[in-house]
C-alpha cells in the first residue's frame, strides 16, 4: 500500500505566460506543509531549530516573590510613609538562603537582590537610601518617607503565570527563548528535524572553486552560498555536485536525489535554451506547479515535486539565485520545517537615487544600502543591475521591492526595503 502524501501532488497549471510575484507566493503556500518529524534536542542545543510542540509554563516565574535590589524588608503596614521609620533588624536574607522563621511584627530584615520575601513582608527600602546603626545593642534601619508598598519586589508569576503559553509549536527559538525555556526547568525540548537540502549545479561549463579554470569554464559560486542560506533558513545543506547538460543524466540523478533529501535546488538550466534539461526532467519525473515569474532577478524560476520531494529550479546567475532564494526559497524552508510561513517586513524609507521611465509589468528588486541623512535613514541603488555582480549583494543591506505599476521613483519618494536581517543575516 502506498504511503500518502504529505505534499499536494496534483498538478496546477495556469494560463499565464509570467506569473506575478504574489500569485507565485500564493502558489508556494498553498503546496507545501511541515514534512519534518519531531525528535527531542537538549536546550543548549536548540537555537535557531523550529519548536515542534506548544510549551506552557509548569511554574510561574518567578517561582518566589522576591527582593529586586539589596536592602532591607519589611512589612508596609508597619510604615509610616509620611515620615522617616526606624526598625530593629531581625534576620537576613540572601539568594538561596530563606529566612528560616518568619520574623517579628515590626522589623525589618537584612536582604539581598533574589533572596525570597520573608514572610508578610511585602516591601523593600534599597540600602543606599538608609541610615544603618545600632541602638541599645540592636541592630536598627531608618527606612526615609514616601517608599510606595510593594517597591522594589518582584511578585512571583509576575513575568509568566503558571499555565500561560510560554512558546507556540513554529516558533524559531532565539537565545531569549532558550531563556524562558531554561526558567521554567526545561533540559529538553521537542523540535522539528532539520530539512535535508539537496544543492545541483547544472552546466559543462562550471567547475568548483579549488581546480584550474580553462577557456570557456566558470567557477561555481552559487553552491557555497546556498549552502549558507540553506544553513540560515534552518536547514540541513546537502552537496549533490555539478550535473552535465545531459537530459538523460539529468533524469537519472534527480529520480536518485528525489528520495533521499526533503528538497532540490538547482541553479542553472532552467530556461528555454536547447541545453537547458531541468524543466523538462521535472515534467517527466513529477509535477510543476510554476515556471516564469514576471519579477527581475529570477525571471526563470520553477517550482513542482517528485513524490514529496520539492523541487526548486533557480536561474544561474547568482544575484537571481540570492534574490529568489530569500522570496521564495526562504519561507517554502521554514514552512516545510515547522514554523509559519514567514512574511518580511518591508519599511518605508526615502529614495536617494532616482529611476525614471521604468518599465511596468514585472516587480523588481534592487540592492540597496542604507545611508544616514541628516533627515533620518535613507536608501541607495546598487548602481549596476546585472544579476553576475555579486558586488552588488556585497555592498547591499537589503532589498528594495518596485511593484508591478511604478513608472518612475524620484529622489524623496518612499520606497518599500526589505533589510537581509529579515532573512536571519547580520548586517555588513
Amino acid at each position: 500500500m502506498a504511503k500518502p502524501h504529505k505534499l499536494l501532488d496534483d498538478c496546477f497549471a495556469h494560463d499565464k505566460k509570467r506569473l506575478r510575484h504574489s500569485e507565485a507566493i500564493d502558489i508556494l503556500k498553498a503546496r507545501v506543509a511541515t514534512v519534518a518529524a519531531i525528535e527531542p534536542i537538549k536546550l543548549v542545543d536548540a537555537a535557531g531549530r523550529i519548536l515542534g510542540e506548544t510549551v506552557q509554563a509548569t511554574q510561574p516565574i518567578p517561582f518566589h516573590t522576591n527582593a529586586a535590589v539589596d536592602g532591607f524588608s519589611f512589612a508596609a503596614s508597619d510604615y509610616n510613609s509620611g515620615a522617616a521609620e526606624e526598625m530593629p533588624v531581625e534576620g537576613r536574607a540572601a539568594a538561596g538562603h530563606a529566612l528560616a522563621t518568619p520574623p517579628a511584627q515590626g522589623t525589618a530584615v537584612r536582604i539581598f537582590t533574589g533572596a525570597v520575601m520573608p514572610e508578610g513582608h511585602d516591601t523593600v527600602v534599597m540600602q543606599e537610601d538608609v541610615r544603618y546603626g545600632v541602638v541599645g545593642g540592636q541592630p536598627t534601619v531608618s527606612i526615609p518617607p514616601g517608599l510606595k508598598p510593594g517597591a522594589n519586589v518582584r511578585k512571583a508569576g509576575e513575568d509568566v503565570k503558571q499555565g500561560e503559553i510560554l512558546l507556540q509549536a513554529g516558533s524559531v527559538l532565539r537565545p531569549q527563548d532558550l531563556a524562558a525555556l531554561a526558567s521554567i526547568g526545561t533540559g529538553t525540548v521537542g523540535c522539528f528535524t532539520r530539512l535535508k537540502v539537496g544543492i545541483v549545479s547544472t552546466g559543462d561549463e562550471v567547475i568548483r572553486s579549488g581546480e584550474r579554470l580553462k577557456p570557456g569554464q566558470v567557477y561555481d559560486a552559487n553552491a557555497p552560498m546556498l549552502s549558507a542560506l540553506i544553513t540560515s533558513a534552518g536547514a540541513r545543506p546537502v552537496d549533490l555536485g555539478i550535473w552535465p547538460d545531459n537530459l538523460d543524466d539529468i533524469k537519472r540523478r534527480l529520480a536518485v536525489a528525489a528520495q533521499d533529501v526533503d528538497v532540490i535546488i538547482t541553479s542553472g538550466g532552467a530556461s528555454r535554451g536547447e541545453e537547458d534539461h531541468v524543466v523538462a526532467a521535472l515534467d517527466a519525473l513529477g509535477k510543476r506547479h510554476l515556471w516564469q515569474l514576471a519579477i527581475k532577478p529570477g525571471r526563470p524560476m520553477s517550482f513542482g515535486q517528485i513524490g514529496d520531494c520539492v523541487m526548486i529550479g533557480l536561474p544561474g546567475n547568482p544575484v537571481a539565485v540570492f534574490v529568489c532564494f530569500l522570496l521564495y526559497v526562504w519561507p517554502l524552508l521554514r514552512r516545510m520545517g515547522g514554523a509559519q510561513w514567514p512574511v518580511p517586513r518591508r519599511y518605508q524609507l526615502p529614495a536617494l537615487f532616482a529611476f525614471p521611465n521604468r518599465k511596468t509589468g514585472r516587480r523588481e528588486f534592487w540592492r540597496g544600502l542604507l545611508k544616514d541623512t541628516p533627515r533620518g535613514l535613507a536608501v541607495d541603488k546598487f548602481e549596476r543591475d546585472g544579476s553576475g555582480l555579486i558586488s552588488g549583494l556585497r555592498a547591499a543591506d537589503g532589498l528594495i521591492e518596485v511593484p508591478e505599476d511604478v513608472t518612475a521613483i524620484r529622489p524623496g519618494d518612499g520606497v518599500a526595503f526589505i533589510p537581509f536581517t529579515e532573512f536571519g543575516m547580520g548586517g555588513r
